[in-house]
């Protein structure tokens, strides 16, 4: 999505070879029209497959979700990054490792969100090592659904996550790939 390489590149920021900053318009100050937009191309590169919710997890996904699901005209549902008092029942759970927060959480959605009846469609802002998408692909895999692909914003490309998931077959759409940064200097796949 060329719009979105030319945001990143105006407003983005790359503080290092791994971490860019896109808080001004995507996961901290939200542009949504812009996001709407985002969630529109997601929608047309999904419109073949028979999606019947989409999942994400908290907190920066849920927008860019939400988006996407406005256009498909299904549910949003999203993974907790631990059970609290207000989750209740059984759950699908997941070991997940934060490349952003550097830290291991367990990941959980009630059983009663998700079926075997379900084709599922993960939707994230970001995708560097993969690990949040094959924590998320493991609870769908755990409720018997189908799961339809990842659609992600922005997949930093050098990290290798989005290829090694293709390589197991996953389908990964990713509207931006930064295949190489560095302070003042972003190159897209």
């Amino acid at each position: 999505m060329k719009a979105l390489e030319k945001r990143i590149s105006e407003e983005g920021e790359a503080l290092s070879s791994n971490v860019l900053k896109v808080g001004s318009f995507l996961n901290q100050k939200i542009d949504t029209a812009f996001m709407f937009e985002m969630g529109q191309e997601i929608a047309c590169l999904y419109k073949n497959e028979p999606i019947t919710k989409i999942i994400t997890i908290e907190a920066s996904g849920i927008a860019l979700a939400l988006a996407a699901a406005y256009y498909m005209k299904v549910p949003v549902v999203f993974a907790k990054k631990s059970k609290t008092s207000n989750v209740s029942g059984e759950v699908y759970r997941a070991a997940i490792h934060s490349f952003t927060h550097n830290c291991d959480y367990n990941a959980v959605i009630p059983k009663a969100y998700l079926s075997s009846d379900d084709t599922v469609l993960i939707v994230d802002d970001f995708l560097a090592d993969g690990n949040a998408v094959i924590g998320l692909a493991s609870m769908i895999g755990q409720a018997g659904a189908a799961l339809a692909g990842a659609a992600i914003g922005i997949e930093k490309g050098f990290q290798g996550g989005g290829d090694a998931l293709r390589a197991k077959g996953v389908r990964v759409e990713s509207l931006a790939i930064i295949e190489k940064m560095e302070p003042n200097k972003i190159v897209y796949r």
